[in-house]
Order: C-alpha cells, then sequence, then structure tokens
C-alpha cells in the first residue's frame, strides 16, 4: 500500500517576542561606574601632587675629591723651609707673576709694592737683605703635600640674573648661604632661605658652619650689591665696612670639583695640579641650575 508522504517546512524561529535595546539600568550603572573610574583616578593624581610636595629630593652626593695642598702658613716665600724671612730684595726677585695674574690681583700687588717701599724708606741699605732663604712651598694653610693651587685661589663663580629674587633663587638652589664677617663685631653672621622668609644666625669661628669654603666678590658688581641686599633683607647688620661671602656646602665644592676634572681630563691634563684657574658659570637646566666651566687655564 502505497503512502503518500507530505514535505514540510520547519519553522523559522522568528524575532517575536526578543528586546536588543539597552535597558535604563544598563545606562545608570555604565554612568554610575564611568564616574566612580573618574573620581579614582582624580583622587589618584591628587595623592600624588601631595605626595610629591611632602618629600625631598636631595641632589645625589656626588664622591669627595681629596686635594692635600701644601701650605707655607705664615712663613715667608722663598727657595728652601726656612723659617727666617728672606729680605726685601730677595722678595721683589722671588715675585715673577704672570700678566694675568698681575692684572688680576693687581689690588693686592699695590698693597704689596707700598709695603716694600714702606720698607727700604731707610737709611740703611743693608736693611733690605736677608739671610734667610724662605719656606718653597706655595701660599695656604701650613702642611705637606701636593704642589697644587687651593681651590680658593683657582676656583671663580659666575651667575646670570635679572633681578635679585632671580640670584636668590639660584643661590637656595645651590644650598649657598651668606655670611658677613669683621666690622667689631664677634662671629660670622650666616643667611640662608634667601629667596622665602630668611634665617639667620650667628656662629664663631671654630664653628662646623664657618670651616667651610667660601667665596667673595673681587670687584664691586651688581651680584654684590644683590648680596648686601639679601643680608639686609634678612637683618644681618652691615655697618663698619662688613666683610662678606658665600659658603659654599660640602656636596656643591664636591660636584664642582668633578666637574673641573672632567673638563681638565677633556683638555688633555689628567691631573688637577696641572689647572691653574677654573671659571664656573651657572646656567639654567630645565627647572633647576647647573655649573658649566666656561674657561680653564693650566699652569706652565
Amino acid at each position: 500500500m502505497a503512502s503518500d508522504t507530505v514535505a514540510s517546512e520547519v519553522p523559522k524561529p522568528t524575532d517575536a517576542g526578543l528586546d536588543l535595546k539597552t535597558s535604563r539600568f544598563d545606562v545608570v550603572r555604565s554612568l554610575l561606574m564611568a564616574f566612580m573610574l573618574f573620581i579614582g583616578v582624580f583622587v589618584l593624581m591628587l595623592f600624588i601632587v601631595w605626595l610629591t610636595r611632602q618629600l625631598e629630593f636631595k641632589a645625589a652626593e656626588f664622591p669627595p675629591i681629596v686635594e692635600n695642598a701644601a701650605g707655607r702658613g705664615e712663613n715667608a716665600e722663598g727657595f728652601e723651609r726656612d723659617f727666617e724671612p728672606p729680605g726685601a730684595e730677595e722678595v721683589e726677585e722671588l715675585m715673577e707673576p704672570t700678566l694675568e695674574d698681575t692684572l688680576e690681583a693687581v689690588t693686592d700687588t699695590v698693597s704689596s709694592v707700598a709695603a716694600s717701599l714702606d720698607t727700604m724708606n731707610t737709611d740703611s741699605p743693608a736693611s733690605t737683605v736677608g739671610t734667610g732663604m724662605g719656606d718653597s712651598r706655595p701660599a695656604g694653610p701650613m702642611g705637606e703635600g701636593e704642589d697644587i693651587v687651593p681651590r680658593f685661589e683657582r676656583w671663580t663663580l659666575k651667575f646670570a640674573a635679572p633681578d635679585v629674587d632671580g640670584y636668590a633663587q639660584q643661590l637656595d638652589f645651590y644650598g649657598i648661604e651668606l655670611g658677613a664677617i669683621g666690622g667689631n663685631i664677634q662671629g660670622i653672621d650666616i643667611a640662608s632661605n634667601l629667596s622665602g622668609a630668611p634665617r639667620t644666625r650667628r656662629v664663631d669661628s671654630e664653628d662646623p658652619a664657618a670651616k667651610r669654603l667660601y667665596v667673595r666678590w673681587v670687584s664691586a658688581n651688581r651680584l654684590a650689591q644683590f648680596d648686601k641686599q639679601l643680608l639686609q633683607q634678612a637683618g644681618v647688620p652691615l655697618n663698619n665696612n662688613r666683610i662678606h661671602m658665600q659658603f659654599i656646602p660640602k656636596n656643591l665644592e664636591n660636584q664642582l670639583a668633578r666637574i673641573e676634572l672632567d673638563y681638565a681630563e677633556q683638555n688633555g691634563h689628567p691631573s688637577i695640579t696641572e689647572v691653574a684657574k677654573t671659571v664656573f658659570e651657572s646656567k639654567g637646566d630645565g627647572g633647576g641650575y647647573s655649573f658649566e666651566v666656561i674657561e680653564q687655564r693650566y699652569r706652565r
């Protein structure tokens, strides 16, 4: 018995009843999550700003370059290690400065010549000749060591600032403190934090704060007036022609010594004993400042 088969199609699923639209719940949840993420990032940024203001980032410590310079102390200049000073004529023979050194130290030279003339202004022709041979070591504190020009004699620091505020910012950046001494006032007045609320203190000559490398202006200029103005703003008495100076922190001294030696080595002078003069200049470096060697002269 034959049977007829009827072909039937499988019913296709229809989209009826499916809702693919975003619900209000999903919209509100997405907004809340985005808002929470924004708040989290904002709070994190505020925390980083607060943390950077609380932390103090100190400059990297430079390994010290120790210089053991020989010095004759208060002994007279000469050829030997004789404590008896040579005569005035012998001193004149020993003094053979170069033209550059003579121009740089013209004030000292005039003072020395005046003293020699006063000494030789006598009726005794033999009074200008002594029997001592003097001390062959260079000027400086008494001690044995290398034949080297001390840092306080061979270093010159230069600054470029449009006004006293910019100058004070550079001094504070390097940690340089201003000082005043003399004027019938016992002790040394030291001023720091010059670009903000200045802090002052008075120390004696034996205090470690006074036993640091210091530099002072050799001639009147605009920056020397800035030093005087900053000391006055700090309340440091400047009567009776007190001497102004800049105290160099130890880390900056080590940094300058390293920069100086690297510059000398690049120019074919591997030993610091060959250096006669080094001139540094403070220049802007991003958000701060740095010293660079702009001139260096060598011993013959």
